[in-house]
């Protein structure tokens, strides 16, 4: 295990995944990600995430993930129609410091974003030693193995959907180095999803 660093940022990686371990899945005209969207779009989902990215001043993401994300998010502020908390996500991921580490992405253009090709270890070593609040991946299943593999994750909050996909891409592929982790809380939300929020020892 590293050596902690003293009043370092916490890194915290927050993702979704099914009862066999998959945090995307199959092709299913939503990006394989039809298995969650009755989770995502809950209403005691969306109160449990607000307290995650309102605490939250740096956005980590991958490139599928921040092209995604930008392609969605930015006009929900201004729809009357969504719903208030996710008005607030929108104007708050629009606003916030983001990191996307990619080879591909050309120079982003997304509010305060930033683009990172390589050394992700360097740069959010970096990020924890700089002011600010906690520093969260934002779904991206590529930042969180490397962090892990890097001991660079104070927190993971994982929601398990009660469905079982049969392929997909994986969160926890073999070959990851072994870590020790506590169990801090559990949310069961309204669609059977568990939410578990582990610490690192």
């Amino acid at each position: 295990m590293s050596d902690p660093v003293q009043g370092a940022r916490r890194v915290v990686g927050n993702i979704v995944m099914s009862l066999d371990g998959y945090s995307s899945g199959p092709d299913d005209g939503a990006g394989g990600m039809g298995f969650l969207l009755e989770h995502a779009t809950s209403q005691q989902a969306r109160v449990h995430s607000a307290g995650l990215w309102a605490a939250s001043t740096t956005a980590l993401l991958g490139r599928s993930n921040y092209e995604g994300f930008g392609y969605y998010w930015p006009s929900v502020a201004d729809d009357p129609a969504a719903d208030p908390l996710d008005r607030s996500f929108s104007r708050w991921l629009s606003q916030v410091e983001k990191v996307v580490f990619s080879r591909t992405l050309r120079e982003p253009t997304w509010g305060d974003s930033t683009r990172v090709s390589d050394d992700l270890v360097g740069e959010v070593g970096r990020l924890r030693r700089s002011e600010g609040g906690d520093i969260i991946v934002l779904s991206s299943s590529s930042i969180i193995r490397a962090l892990l593999d890097a001991d660079l994750l104070d927190e993971l909050r994982i929601s398990v959907v009660p469905r079982i996909v049969g392929s997909g891409g994986r969160l926890f592929e073999d070959g990851r180095p072994p870590s020790s982790w506590r169990l801090v809380d559990t949310t069961v939300f309204s669609t059977g999803t568990v939410g578990l929020h582990l610490e690192r020892r």
